[in-house]
């Protein structure tokens, strides 16, 4: 009876001061992998479709019944891996122009390794798995462990931080991949589980509900993100990252990818992205390598009380347009300033969250139809998408702009690289203005270095950008090996 009163005490005690911390600090909201992040590669010699089945809920037992999830475990837990990374944390390089800018850092020793984990999906026979940008992004290594133990090294075939998506590849044997269902069926109290690897447990699986959909917590920081999570109470934690969410028929609901703690351990609220979201972008990053991203050309914003008394909006639930640009998908079909965006197609949109989801699943050249609220009328529009380009053209990795820099960057190809007798580097296609302009940099100079650190794709150098955003430099060499550096400002 001591041990049970004493106990009691210990747990009253614990729950009373979570109660008063959540009551008096925000939750704050981690991505799930326990540590890391590689290069994005593009292309591969064969694509396939990642299988489907839109079964939506009619197999879902009734609600009146316990259900079952003895079987859905069974069909998925082999389709989920375990993925381990290992990185080396890049050394600053001591260059003599860095010194005279921005000081010599002192004491600095070599970097020591730095692993991570986290899951992933196997989602075609082929080898094709799926998982979260963080999880994988600057991996010198990627190693997958399959529920049965056996173990490969894993090869990025192409990340996508703008939805926290990466699709890893694995070769030596034929698998059992997991099929997508429909998440646009997903309603909220269905039953779904959790797959991955918390804290490096195994195949660990867990039971909930979706609690809501369409949210957006504001955890990827990008432009152009995409964040409409569904929500969840399986506990999740970190090293469930890349995980899958699934649904009693065993199909995969979402792609598990942050928890809202005060703790950084599960606290009742986990967010999975969208399965068919997910679908959508893997199927991009294997075909080409990078995200065919599709634009409107506007800029939008919730509805909320305020803004409707003082737009005179009858609604509270739809996306406001503020403002369209010249020469847009939007312009040409005919959307204006003070439109209210309530369905694209068939789907009723709410939320800004719910209009970028739905742009998401579209490709370049795609026609989509607008339901519009335009004072009292209802109207619809056709809307053909373009890319960031403002064409219906599909673009491959050499020609993504890089909005941050104003310009056309590239990985560069090995015989370039070669050519000039180094192992790595960005290559800069065009200058657009913006950034490498202001400094003066031309077409054809492979950057090797920012602000001392080694540069090997493009997202190297947002990263980094976001880091110090007024004042760096870039290292690099033109065709005849003339090594030059520029700075910002």
């Amino acid at each position: 009876m001591l041990l049970e009163f004493l106990a009691l005490s210990l747990m009253k005690r614990f729950l009373a001061v979570v109660f008063v911390s959540a009551s008096t600090s925000a939750a704050v909201v981690y991505c799930l992998r326990s540590q890391t992040n590689p290069v994005p590669t593009a292309g591969v010699d064969r694509v396939e479709d990642i299988p489907t089945m839109y079964t939506g809920l009619a197999n879902q037992p009734s609600p009146q019944y316990i259900p079952d999830f003895t079987s859905a475990a069974a069909k998925t837990l082999d389709a989920v891996v375990h993925i381990k990374t290992m990185a080396q944390v890049r050394p600053v390089a001591h260059q003599p122009f860095q010194d005279f800018f921005f000081g010599h850092p002192q004491g600095q020793q070599r970097s020591p390794i730095q692993s991570g984990s986290g899951s992933g999906v196997i989602i075609r026979d082929d080898g094709y798995i799926i998982t979260n940008n963080h999880v994988v992004a600057n991996a010198d290594q990627i190693e997958v462990v399959l529920n049965d133990k056996r173990s490969y090294v894993a090869k990025l075939i192409g990340a996508d931080p703008k939805t926290d998506l990466a699709v890893l590849k694995i070769t030596g044997d034929q698998w059992t991949p997991m099929s997508f269902s429909n998440s646009d069926e997903a309603q909220v109290g269905q039953w779904v589980l959790a797959i991955g690897n918390p804290f490096n447990l195994a195949s660990t699986v867990t039971a909930g509900i979706v609690s809501a959909k369409g949210r957006n917590i504001d955890i990827i920081q990008e432009n152009f993100k995409i964040e409409s999570f569904i929500q969840t109470d399986a506990a999740v934690n970190p090293g469930n990252s890349g995980g899958a969410l699934v649904n009693l028929n065993g199909e995969l609901v979402g792609i598990n990818t942050a928890i809202a703690s005060n703790t950084g351990s599960y606290a009742g609220y986990s967010f999975a992205i969208p399965a068919n979201l997910a679908r959508k972008v893997a199927k991009d990053l294997i075909e080409f390598g990078n995200v065919q991203r599709a634009f409107m050309g506007v800029n939008i914003r919730d509805v909320d009380q305020a803004l409707a008394q003082s737009q005179n909006l009858s609604r509270l639930k739809g996306v406001y347009v503020d403002g369209v640009m010249n020469g847009s998908s939007a312009e040409a079909g005919g959307l204006e300033p003070g439109d209210l965006i309530i369905a694209v197609d068939s789907f009723n949109i709410e939320s800004t969250a719910a209009l970028q989801e739905r742009l998401g699943l579209h490709r370049p050249g795609d026609a989509i139809s607008l339901g519009i609220l335009r004072g009292s009328r209802h109207m619809r529009l056709s809307i053909v998408l373009k890319n960031k380009l403002g064409t219906t053209e599909l673009l491959t990795t050499e020609h993504e702009i890089d909005l941050k820099f104003g310009g056309q960057l590239r990985k560069g190809t090995l015989e370039r690289l070669r050519g000039l007798g180094i192992s790595h580097g960005v290559e800069v296609k065009n200058v657009a203005g913006g950034l490498l302009s202001h400094m003066g940099l031309q077409p054809g100079f492979v950057i090797t270095e920012m602000n001392g650190t080694a540069i090997s794709q493009p997202q190297d150098m947002d990263a980094l950008l976001d880091q110090s955003p007024n004042r760096f430099y870039i290292g690099g060499f033109y065709r005849k090996g003339e090594k030059r550096f520029y700075s910002y400002p």
